[in-house]
C-alpha cells in the first residue's frame, strides 16, 4: 500500500546522534567545555551566532590550527542511534524522500547522508580559510528559532505538501517542524516537545518510527 507521506525531515542532534549535539561532541572529543555559552543562548541572552564563535573559539586554544580534517575524523565516532541504516532504506522504498534539517555541524550532516542515503539535508556550517582551518565564525544556515523554513523548502523541492510530510525531533528547537507538518513524532523528547507532536515515542532504536509513517498507528 503507497504511503500517505511523501517527505521524513529528521533533526540530528539528539534524534540521530547519542549525544546532546555534534557541537558538544567536539568539545568532547577535545577535553573542552563551553557550558557557559550553550546557557547563555538556551536564556536567550547570546545569537545563535554568538553561541557558535564561543564554541569555535574553545576549540581553537584547544586545539591551535584546527581544520576540516580533524572534524571528519572527530564525527567518524560520532555514536548515533540504532536502526538508521534499516528506517532509511525502508523509507526510501515506500518513495518516501528523507532529509535531515538541524543546528548541528554541516560535515557531521553530510557523513550521515553519504552513509545511509538520506536525499539531502540543511545544517550550520563553520568558516574556513584556504587550507581547511577553522577561521573562528560558525556559518547559520538553519535558524533555531524556525526550522520550518527549511521544512518548507523541502516540501516545495520534493514537490509534496505539509499535510504529506513528517518531522521528527527531540527537543523544542523541533516544534517549528512539527507544526509545519501533517504528522510528527517526538523521539526521546522532554515532556514540553513530546506535548506538541502527533506522538512520541522513547526508543533506542528509530526503526521503531516506521509503523507509525508506513501502517499510520495515531
Amino acid at each position: 500500500m503507497p504511503s500517505k507521506y511523501d517527505l521524513v525531515c529528521f533533526d540530528m542532534d539528539g534524534t540521530l546522534t547519542r549525544t546532546r549535539s555534534t557541537w558538544s561532541w567536539v568539545h568532547e572529543c577535545l577535553g573542552t567545555e563551553d557550558e557557559e555559552g550553550y546557557q547563555l543562548f538556551i536564556n536567550q541572552k547570546i545569537t545563535e551566532q554568538e553561541f557558535m564563535r564561543m564554541d569555535i573559539e574553545v576549540w581553537k586554544q584547544a586545539k591551535p590550527g584546527i581544520c576540516r580534517k580533524d572534524l571528519v575524523k572527530i564525527f567518524q565516532g560520532l555514536p548515533l542511534i540504532q536502526g538508521i541504516q534499516e528506517t532509511i532504506a525502508t523509507l526510501r522504498d515506500a518513495g518516501i524522500r528523507c532529509v535531515i534539517i538541524s543546528g548541528g555541524i554541516d560535515i557531521a550532516a553530510e557523513m550521515i547522508v553519504n552513509e545511509f542515503g538520506f536525499d539531502g539535508f540543511a545544517a550550520d556550517g563553520l568558516a574556513m580559510d584556504e587550507e581547511g582551518r577553522l577561521t573562528g565564525e560558525g556559518v547559520k544556515v538553519v535558524d533555531l528559532q524556525d526550522k520550518s523554513i527549511w521544512v518548507r523548502k523541502f516540501i516545495e523541492k520534493y514537490g509534496t505538501t505539509p499535510e504529506r510530510t513528517v518531522s521528527i525531533g527531540n527537543s523544542f528547537t523541533d516544534i517549528p517542524m512539527f507544526k509545519t507538518s501533517g504528522f510528527s513524532i517526538a523521539i526521546n523528547a522532554d515532556e514540553y516537545t513530546e506535548a506538541e507532536a502527533t506522538v512520541k515515542i522513547k526508543t533506542e532504536n528509530i526503526a521503531d518510527i516506521l509503523d507509525l509513517i508506513l501502517f499510520d498507528k495515531e
